[in-house]
């Protein structure tokens, strides 16, 4: 039995607890091992002062080489740089893509947990950027790169790697396996001990990690804790909803995951309190925010289905099933809330849409973003036919106009879809191409042989500022208008995370709520056109209320096409 002070007593009751479900009499001393790990970790860190979250967080999104330069800087410093130069009052928290070495998969495919990619920087460049923002941080959780030496381990049969992986039999029924790609789930190996067929859920170079192994939850606790000393205080556990397999099931979701979802909370919080755990589950909303769990699971979840809805409703001048979904949006608890964005690294995700929205219409939505340039990416069903996954495209693109065509309004369609974000409950992402309002890279695809990469160019530096400092280009427009409305929410309380959201009837093609500040002093009601058309509001209530955005206090309710506004009232 061992003997601890009466803390991490609790801890390691509460986690063998936890561990026992999925890991039975082995519970107990895996938990021993982790509170090891956990003790040295203080010892060698001391836990940081933290304020709980606010209206003031702001996050941003991008790979540590989005920006570049002429010069031998690496790419992580010209990054910074740009965060100081331009950003340092607007975003508090950055998400950095995989800055680890990777085969594939633009990073999601690691190579090594513990290295810095050197084609981006350094450690010391890592630290320097988390020593003045909040930084995020990828924990890939579900696979490694067949590259990657617990990978070689595997193949000659020595240890730790040779039990890192899972293999099963190719005559296995394994059709009721929930599929993100259309890439054949067992990937034939030769090893040392003959041909092996190994789980492989995203592609042939992303090889699935076996949790059943509790040598593997160490290792990744033992990530987790480094990243979380290299000034790491957002991990974003990532595809951890695959995590646990267990063959006539669906692979998905199992309660074995959420288990090992719990007990990283529960680490989070012993070793770096204020740290917050971020999921990655592009699932259907229900299932998505059952990652909170009993406020023991993840603090933040994405708000998935906010972008294609978002999409959706602008494409086609309809608030109807942005409003049916906005108002089953259930209270979260008080410690825990969503991540708002409408666009990332990845796709535009459309199973969030599954019993929202119409397949005809998914479908003509579709058919718009391919006419605006874009593409579609497919999933494998479990009867072999394919469903759309997700669509690739550029957001500025995405908003050239609506399922009619193409038209004048795509810098105001554009702004509208990010105000939507930013007043909505939760806490606002931006990915960085949406704040230089990046077009499709078509180059880029080309280059790659991937749709989702027309969707991540590499801006020149020297390219970039000249647009962003022109006060006459689209581009200058954008990224100010954005980096102004980022300063008024910030300053507004009714944003507050923690602050109620009641969605509000107005007129066909508007889409209203209500923000009440967590005081209750303050409300702001937040008014967005969804349409290319003028619009009258018979609003008489909110006459004398006055817009944040710029329209001093209201004498009527004048909306221009895809306007926005956010009236304030204090009592």
């Amino acid at each position: 039995m061992q003997s601890y002070p009466k803390a991490f007593h609790e801890f390691h009751q509460a986690m063998t607890q936890l561990l026992t479900f999925p890991y039975g009499q082995e519970a107990g001393e895996i938990a021993a091992r982790i509170v090891r790990r956990v003790q040295y970790h203080l010892h060698e860190n001391p836990p940081k002062t933290v304020t709980g979250w606010s209206e003031k967080d702001i996050f941003l999104i991008t790979y540590g080489d989005t920006l570049y330069d002429n010069s031998e800087q690496p790419p992580l410093q010209v990054l910074k740089g740009f965060l100081d130069g331009y950003l340092n009052e607007v975003i508090n928290t950055l998400h950095i893509l995989p800055y680890l070495p990777y085969s594939s998969d633009d990073g999601f495919s690691v190579i090594d947990y513990l290295s810095v990619n050197e084609q981006l920087g350094s450690w010391q460049d890592i630290e320097a950027i988390a020593s003045d923002y909040q930084l995020m941080s990828d924990l890939v959780i579900n696979h490694v790169s067949r590259e990657s030496l617990w990978f070689a381990d595997f193949v000659s049969g020595h240890q730790p790697g040779r039990d890192y992986f899972i293999e099963e039999d190719p005559d296995t029924d394994l059709s009721e396996v929930t599929r993100p790609r259309n890439s054949p789930l067992l990937v034939p190996i030769h090893t040392r001990r003959g041909l092996k067929h190994v789980w492989a859920t995203f592609s042939e170079d992303q090889m699935d990690l076996n949790f059943k192994n509790p040598d593997v939850l160490i290792q990744m606790v033992d990530i987790l804790l480094f990243y979380l000393a290299r000034g790491t205080m957002v991990i974003r556990l990532d595809a951890v909803a695959f995590l646990w397999k267990k063959p006539g099931t669906h692979c998905i979701n199992l309660p074995e995951t959420h288990a090992i979802v719990k007990l990283f909370r529960l680490i989070m919080e012993r070793a770096c309190p204020g740290s917050t755990l971020l999921t990655e589950t592009n699932v259907p909303h229900d299932e998505n925010i059952s990652y909170f769990g009993d406020q023991d699971e993840a603090h933040m979840v994405y708000q998935f289905a906010l972008p294609p809805l978002i999409l959706h409703a602008l494409n086609r001048g309809t608030e109807k099933y942005l409003v049916q979904w906005a108002r089953k949006l259930p209270d979260y608890p008080e410690s825990c809330t969503v991540l708002n964005f409408t666009a990332s690294h990845d796709g535009i995700g459309l199973r969030p849409l599954t019993g929202v929205i119409p397949e005809n219409e998914v479908s003509e939505l579709i058919d718009s973003m391919h006419r605006f340039g874009g593409f579609v990416s497919m999933r494998t069903l479990s009867d072999n036919t394919e469903s759309p996954y997700e669509i690739n495209i550029a957001l500025f693109d995405a908003m050239k106009g609506t399922r009619r065509g193409e038209d004048q309004w795509q810098v105001q369609r554009f702004l509208c879809s990010q105000l939507i974000m930013l007043g909505m409950r939760g806490i606002p992402a931006f990915y960085i191409h949406s704040l230089f309002a990046t077009h499709n890279d078509l180059a880029g695809v080309e280059s790659s042989g991937r749709t989702r990469s027309i969707n991540r160019r590499k801006w020149l530096l020297e390219e970039l500022l000249p647009e962003l400092e022109n006060p006459v280009s689209i581009r200058s427009l954008v990224f100010h208008s954005l980096l102004n409305h980022i300063k008024v929410r910030k300053q507004e309380p009714c944003f507050h995370p923690n602050a109620s959201q009641t969605i509000l009837d107005m007129a066909p093609g508007i889409f209203t709520f209500l923000r009440t500040s967590p005081c209750g002093r303050r409300k702001l009601v937040a008014i967005h056109n969804l349409t290319s058309a003028h619009q009258t509001l018979n609003q008489p209530d909110y006459i004398g209320w006055f817009d944040l955005l710029g329209s001093g206090t209201l004498q009527d309710l004048q909306l221009k096409p895809y306007q926005v506004l956010w009236l304030a009232k204090t009592p």
